[in-house]
């Protein structure tokens, strides 16, 4: 079933959102789709945009080169963002990198950007690692030959005419973003020199000069070229920057997208390097625009002449716009006329490079008129399938519904799949001549190999559907899209919860509850044997137990109570769940990933839960009152560990009686997600003003966090963020007032209790603050000043309110012993009296 956002984003791409006086007024009815399909034929130029990671991408001007002028234009990404803050759910880490992923891919589609990444599995190098204010940290994380050997292959496979990276080298960048121009420019020689990374020409790649590297100018007065962007489209009835911004609002994860108004707007560039003699008087200056120009280049006149033939049915092709019963068959005639021009270029005797460039854009303009014809062939196709969800050794049925919905005959139709090795099924459907108006069915019967591996959200689609026809004695075959993910999984999918334990060696609890939820994705009924892997010493009750299924995507938990010895040694421990059913041992978990916005996601990952064992001690009788924002787990973290934690609600914070607990602490960035917050943070400040304490976890400028009124005192987050950051997690940390009962009870917390923590130790440091508030520890990044605001305490009242920027929730998520004992602390203040 297509996306119902999708369909929201097509009618919002067309209702009218500009009113401005000297844009074009005119209202026509347009079709998008064949244009988007016909415009790329005035152009062979390409362009590639390089970044780091998910939203790098330069959007409003990718708008401008992609639907304005018809250029092949790509965004080549490092890593998947794993590392991120996630804006719409609890995901993080990988199933955050594959949420994003899928985004960058939704918001491509509406700029006509193709969107690629070098990292390529969930345990890629090329890892979103957490903020990096350097380049060397970066490629060392990475590995800089492997990255650098991908960048390259990419460059050779593509073959971009110019390259941009979004990004310049400098101290105020993201290091990841640094990085990838510093390969970027780099690669601008060595992807043209066989000598670097040779294997690649082994595996039949050709050295690629880029013609021309641009950077974003730093400055209006810096720039060697300024572009225009800010036209209006009346296809889109938007400008381009508009049409950017629309597909941002699909990186919903990150929290895109605004609304900008219709208004002239320039992109500055500085070209930094260069292989064609140019004066700069526009972007593609030096560089074939055309097959017309690339006639200037061929030597021999009767292939110039040719080109120049084509291209003129190109132009002409696009002047039928938007009468798709006349594109029809121009555009089968001019398909085939490139493939006979691409034998006879294969033939000719050209100089080799001029050879393999030509070659590659007259396979490109095979393609998108491959894709003009199946447009404007009104051809219609919806492919069902009998469920998105298979499985290994699963008979299924793929349903091709394909309409012709134009007034002129398809000949010849063919419908098809094309699968992984080794599935059987029953082959290509003749659908044979389609008269307008009429609908035939093509139905398919396949059989998923008995090993078939299970799905990993970046491979490709693991079924695609095939259509083709013949025109003007031209056969072409189109490649579609399942309108969502058609995943092999595991018939059986084991998950636990809580997937990490902590024990506390100070009080060993001698029976812990874990739950074992187990999923059937069979479509037949099924019984299975559920038991845990135990650390040695360890014991549960029960020791197996028995799920029965009769349907698929059934469902079932059984509570196992595990028992640690009472003389645990402090250190990890792992616990493993899975479930026996027909001879077969099933130990994956699989976190479905859904939104509206995005096809649906499987990240697959062993059924384990991650324990450590460690000293924590918890005053009696704390009761700690959490407002979760939705962007951390520390409340359920806390509840596992022993802590007496009530979850508020929105009536809870309007009405409830605040008195009734010792602390209330706020999730990360809290504000942004919980109005409710915002509107009762009156209360909030009066609870701690009558005696309680209130603990704040770091917010974003932009968090609706007033300077003068959301804390009790002034308190001014940093901006810009890179520089109010601690991104090196192992950065020393001094403890400015280590006697302090903040960091006495109920723990006494040490220099140990800083090590081993993960990603980074702050974020959004606030910058400037009342002489009211007490700080505690300074930490800094290598050759920085330190700050000294992570943690700030003030009396208000006859309580306390304590504000820190320290990421507290991915140290617990983590099972950072540190990073436990010091949030108890801190959440503790107070409860000695």
């Amino acid at each position: 079933m297509k996306k119902i956002f999708t369909l929201l984003m097509a009618v919002l791409l067309i209702l009218p959102t500009v009113s401005l006086s000297g844009f074009a007024q005119k209202k026509t009815e347009h079709d998008m789709d064949l244009w988007n399909a016909v415009k790329p034929l005035s152009t062979t130029v390409s362009f590639l945009n390089t970044g780091a990671h998910p939203d790098d991408e330069r959007s409003d001007f990718l708008a401008y080169l992609s639907r304005g002028l018809g250029v092949k234009t790509s965004s080549l990404i490092a890593n998947r963002g794993e590392g991120g803050q996630n804006e719409i759910g609890s995901e993080l880490d990988n199933a955050l990198g594959i949420i994003r992923s899928n985004e960058m891919k939704e918001a491509a589609k509406i700029t006509g950007v193709k969107a690629y990444h070098l990292s390529e599995t969930t345990s890629d190098s090329i890892y979103d690692f957490g903020f990096s204010k350097s380049p060397e940290e970066t490629l060392e994380k990475w590995g800089e030959e492997l990255t650098y050997e991908r960048l390259i292959r990419f460059i050779r496979t593509y073959q971009p005419d110019i390259v941009m990276p979004s990004f310049r080298d400098v101290n105020s960048q993201h290091g990841h973003h640094r990085t990838m121009t510093i390969l970027s420019e780099r690669a601008f020689t060595d992807a043209a020199d066989p000598n670097v990374f040779p294997e690649q020409l082994e595996e039949g790649l050709e050295p690629w000069q880029v013609k021309k590297l641009y950077l974003p100018a730093e400055s209006q007065e810096t720039a060697t070229l300024s572009i225009e962007i800010g036209d209006y489209d009346p296809v889109y009835d938007m400008t381009y920057p508009q049409l950017g911004e629309e597909s941002r609002y699909l990186h919903k994860s990150q929290g895109m997208g605004r609304d900008i108004p219709a208004e002239p707007k320039q992109t500055h560039l500085e070209l930094v390097d260069s292989a064609v003699t140019t004066q700069e008087n526009n972007l593609f200056e030096g560089i074939p625009y055309d097959l017309k120009e690339w006639a200037e280049v061929v030597s021999q006149p009767v292939l110039s002449n040719q080109l120049k033939k084509l291209q003129k049915k190109l132009d002409k092709i696009i002047k039928l716009y938007p009468n798709r019963t006349e594109i029809f068959p121009e555009s089968q005639q001019a398909l085939k006329e490139t493939q006979n021009l691409i034998k006879k270029v294969d033939k000719a005797k050209l100089a080799p490079d001029v050879k393999h460039d030509l070659l590659h854009k007259l396979e490109l303009k095979a393609e998108q008129l491959t894709e003009v014809s199946f447009v404007s062939s009104n051809l219609n196709v919806e492919t069902t399938i009998d469920s998105s969800v298979i499985t290994q050794g699963e008979k299924v049925q793929v349903t091709m519904t394909l309409s012709n919905e134009g007034d002129k005959k398809v000949n010849h139709v063919q419908a098809a799949l094309e699968l992984p090795e080794n599935w059987k099924y029953n082959g290509a459907v003749n659908v044979k001549h389609m008269k307008p108006g009429e609908t035939k069915t093509a139905v398919f019967h396949l059989e998923v190999p008995e090993d078939e591996a299970y799905y990993h959200p970046y491979d490709e689609p693991v079924i695609q559907p095939i259509v083709s026809f013949k025109e003007k004695g031209t056969e072409t075959a189109v490649p579609l899209e399942l309108d969502n993910t058609a995943a092999v999984l595991p018939e059986l999918a084991v998950s636990v919860d809580p997937e990490s334990i902590m024990v506390n060696t100070a009080d060993v609890k001698e029976n812990i509850p874990l739950k074992v939820r187990v999923k059937n994705y069979d479509i037949n009924s099924r019984d299975a044997e559920v038991a845990l892997k135990l650390p040695e010493g360890w014991t549960s009750e029960p020791n197996t137990t028995e799920v029965s299924f009769t349907e698929r995507f059934e469902e079932q938990e059984v509570t196992f109570t595990v028992s640690p010895p009472a003389d645990i040694e402090e250190g990890n421990f792992e616990i493993e769940a899975y479930a026996i059913s027909n001879g077969k041992t099933f130990d994956t978990t699989v976190q479905e990933i859904q939104y509206d916005h995005i096809n649906d996601e499987y990240f697959l990952y062993s059924s384990a839960a991650d324990g450590e064992a460690f000293e924590l001690l918890i005053p009696d009788n704390l009761k700690v009152g959490y407002i979760e924002s939705g962007f951390d787990n520390v409340a359920n973290h806390l509840i596992n560990a022993g802590f007496n934690i009530t979850k508020l609600t929105e009536e809870d914070l309007a009405s409830s009686d605040l008195s009734q607990f010792d602390t209330i602490v706020t999730g990360i960035r809290a504000n942004l997600s919980r109005p409710d917050l915002v509107e009762n943070n009156a209360r909030l400040l009066q609870y701690v003003e009558e005696g309680g304490h209130l603990v704040v976890q770091y917010h974003k400028p932009g968090d609706n966090w007033d300077v003068e009124a959301s804390a009790p005192y002034h308190l001014e987050i940093g901006s810009p963020s890179i520089e109010w950051r601690v991104t090196d997690e192992n950065a020393e940390v001094t403890m400015t007032q280590p006697e302090h009962k903040l960091f006495n009870y109920p723990n006494q917390i040490t220099d140990n209790d800083w090590d081993n923590w993960v990603q980074e130790r702050g974020l959004y440091f606030p910058m400037n603050w009342d002489d009211r508030y007490e700080t505690f520890v300074e930490m800094a990044d290598p050759d920085e000043e330190a700050f000294d605001g992570g943690i700030l305490l003030a009396d208000y009242g006859e309580g306390t309110y304590l504000y820190s920027s320290l990421v507290f929730y991915r140290q617990i998520d983590s099972q950072v012993p540190g990073g436990y004992r010091i949030f108890t602390n801190l959440i503790s203040y107070g409860a000695e009296e």
